[in-house]
């Protein structure tokens, strides 16, 4: 069992209230429900409980948050997770909120990864767009899928190259930045010297030799 703290008003919205237990910020809470249910300072409760109250109470409230979430864009399921929680929604009101976006067809980590992948190749390469999906939360398997014959990546390289050399002299301290930056926009080894090969300044003597990490600027 836990106590509550302190209930004190939020200061954007008039009509909820913060719920502290043992001390720290818990969860946000309608006043409505707090008092409906009785909650007070120095009251004992299963932090459990406090879980039902607010999915109780403010399920609808918390779906309608998320749907107006991925309004502007789609959204992936830890993006929306950490924004309800930002919210101060508990764990079980954002399981409740993904069950109904992904029963609507609102949330599909899978298209959303392939659909961010086919965007972003237009500006970087492979290994960058992993990453990015890996920090939102897409699970391996659907980055894997995603990547998987994703095509135009040699033509962004290339493109991004020809803007980076435009009024360079193409010597081979140039060249070297040019595949680091190349590397730094997420294109590996290959399509990064391929990219300096197909430009057509590139000598046997300037050529690049090794591993990304070898060269710096």
């Amino acid at each position: 069992m836990s106590e509550i703290t302190a209930i004190t008003p939020q200061v954007k919205d008039k009509t909820r209230c913060n719920i502290f237990v043992d001390g720290r910020f818990y969860c946000g809470l309608t006043l409505e429900a707090a008092v409906k249910n009785r909650l007070k300072a120095g009251q004992t409760i299963d932090p459990d409980r406090l879980g039902e109250i607010q999915l109780e109470s403010e399920r609808s409230t918390a779906l309608d948050k998320a749907l107006h979430f991925i309004a502007a864009s789609q959204k992936t399921e830890r993006q929306i997770r950490e924004y309800l929680a930002g919210k101060g929604y508990l764990a079980a009101v954002s399981d409740y909120v993904l069950e109904k976006m992904s029963g609507y067809g609102f949330l599909d980590d899978r298209q959303y990864a392939e659909s961010y992948a086919a965007s972003a190749v237009k500006k970087k390469g492979a290994r960058l767009i992993r990453a990015e999906l890996k920090e939102k939360g897409v699970s391996d398997e659907h980055i894997r899928n995603a990547l998987d014959g994703l095509e135009g990546e040699a033509e962004t390289a290339a493109k991004l190259l020809g803007k980076y050399m435009r009024g360079k002299e193409a010597d081979r301290q140039t060249l070297y930045k040019a595949f680091r930056y190349l590397i730094g926009k997420g294109f590996d080894y290959d399509t990064a010297k391929s990219a300096l090969t197909a430009f057509g300044e590139v000598s046997e003597d300037s050529e690049p030799q090794g591993e990304p990490g070898d060269f710096s600027d």
